[in-house]
């Protein structure tokens, strides 16, 4: 809950609206994802412990726009297990930002992230994917971060969308809580998330979800 206050108190001091508060009703204005948690946390009264790994997911509306992002974040000190999971899905999601470019497919966003996790032995989550965004928080646009042959579409000059690698320590099988929203590894192996709004340009990628 005290992320969740910072979080909207620093958006509203800025001009801004958090995309989620009421988003299909969701409750909070940001998305707090502790340990098991691959998406979706909801911000509750639990307290972080030294050890932990945690993903702050902000998405804002200003200016007529949207703009999604998150990051992982190790707290105190963490197992090198989970510290490499952590830097390793950074990694991942910055190699596909490298990867964009118009005129290639937009499957090579899920192929450079998996074939990269795939080394270490991690599971890439499925259902949840990128998306289009822009004057709507999705557009319609999947973006996924797995090689899927059957997706066709290729980029272009000013397509904008998030890339959001979700990497597991196990499976990419899950489960939702009760809530409707919370999603946890179905192993309760740990998983780590970090993500970019990006829009293509003449000659890549411009992050447009940079401080």
């Amino acid at each position: 809950d005290e992320i969740d206050r910072v979080v909207h108190e620093f958006l509203c001091d800025h001009g801004a609206y958090p995309s989620t508060l009421g988003y299909k009703a969701f409750p909070k204005s940001c998305c707090t994802s502790l340990n098991e948690v691959i998406c979706h946390g909801i911000p509750d009264s639990t307290v972080i412990e030294d050890g932990d790994i945690i993903n702050v997911d902000v998405t804002a509306y200003l200016n007529g726009v949207h703009g999604d992002t998150d990051a992982t974040f190790c707290v105190g000190n963490v197992s090198e297990e989970a510290r490499l999971l952590v830097e390793r899905t950074h990694e991942a999601m910055m190699r596909a930002i490298r990867a964009v470019a118009p005129g290639r497919p937009l499957n090579v966003v899920g192929r450079v992230i998996e074939v990269y996790a795939k080394r270490f032995g991690y599971g890439v989550v499925r259902d949840f994917t990128g998306h289009g965004i822009g004057e709507t928080f999705h557009t319609g646009l999947h973006v996924p971060h797995y090689d899927n042959p059957e997706l066709t579409i290729v980029m272009e000059v000013g397509m904008t969308f998030t890339i959001e690698p979700m990497i597991t320590l196990g499976s990419y099988r899950y489960d939702v809580w009760d809530d409707g929203w919370t999603v946890v590894t179905r192993d309760r192996k740990w998983t780590a998330q970090f993500e970019h709004t990006i829009v293509v340009t003449e000659d890549g990628a411009e992050i447009l979800t940079l401080p």
